[in-house]
């Protein structure tokens, strides 16, 4: 198999041959918010299947498409569907999309979610703009990077992620800063939070949810640290939003199935799509 850098040059290619643009922001829509990728004017919308070494979604409301054109005039590339480690990829799969979209010129990266509120202050519904993480998931796609010492010998090629120790914030506080005054502009509930990132499939137990919301964890999830940790690697300004859609109260616990976090999650959509719109317009 070609290396990975190989692979990310042809995906782009493949993209390129379907549309020209030069996308400023890329975005990964999570559950239940793939509506927010019909804002874009589209140029092109490629199926993942179209584009070489791309791995495809399988979970619940992931579309499977790569929407390339504009969103208020900007140029942008977004995923309507991402890919987890519970579907059995690679998290040197589930980050090359992140690789990708810097290959075809991303400068910042938007990403969301669905997620369990750990916080009980939070409400389903409540958009969490996270500002730390707790990686549970006990794996890093950077593992397998080269090591190097000087962050500047990775410019050379930057599409390669070169493992160099630094202490740069993985979220930009400017943009965290700003999506929470849109969301005062606009009158709805957001908060700072610290999200935790678990493997899956299932859905924690209740001595799990005690614990995490020990830790200092606010809002649990299944995705969204490995592509945060390769797009900072990569020196992309990061962004990640989270829907808190069911309420992980320990000693309230009640059912909830994975249609029922789709809907929660889809009713809340216009929040997170008014953020991606301000944050876009403001570039």
């Amino acid at each position: 198999m070609p290396d990975v850098n190989t692979r990310t040059a042809e995906a782009a290619a493949a993209v390129r041959r379907k549309w020209i643009g030069e996308p400023r922001v890329g975005i990964i829509l999570g559950t239940g918010l793939g509506v927010s990728a019909e804002q874009v004017e589209p140029a092109a919308v490629i199926d993942y299947e179209a584009i070489p070494h791309f791995p495809r979604a399988t979970a619940t409301s992931h579309k499977g498409q790569l929407v390339c054109g504009t969103l208020d005039g900007v140029p942008v590339v977004a995923m309507s569907g991402r890919i987890h480690a519970y579907e059995g990829y690679s998290f040197e799969q589930i980050t090359f999309p992140v690789r990708l979209m810097k290959a075809l010129g991303v400068e910042v990266l938007i990403v969301s979610n669905a997620s369990g509120g750990l916080n009980p202050r939070f409400a389903s519904g409540d958009i969490v703009v996270v500002e730390d993480h707790i990686n549970l998931m006990f794996e890093c796609p950077l593992v397998c990077l080269p090591i190097v010492r000087d962050a500047s010998l990775s410019e050379n090629d930057d599409t390669s992620a070169r493992c160099s120790p630094n202490r740069k914030p993985s979220y930009d506080p400017e943009l965290v800063d700003f999506a929470l005054r849109v969301a005062q502009r606009e009158n709805f509930a957001a908060h700072r939070g610290v999200y935790v990132a678990v493997k899956g499939p299932n859905l924690e137990t209740r001595a799990e949810y005690r614990f995490l919301r020990r830790i200092g964890g606010d809002v649990v999830g299944m995705s969204t640290v490995p592509e945060v940790l390769m797009a900072a690697q990569l020196d992309l300004r990061v962004l990640a939003l989270s829907t808190v859609t069911n309420v992980c109260l320990p000693d309230a616990l009640g059912r909830v199935s994975g249609d029922e976090i789709v809907d929660l999650a889809a009713a809340a959509e216009p929040k997170v799509r008014a953020i991606i719109k301000a944050i876009v317009a403001n570039l």
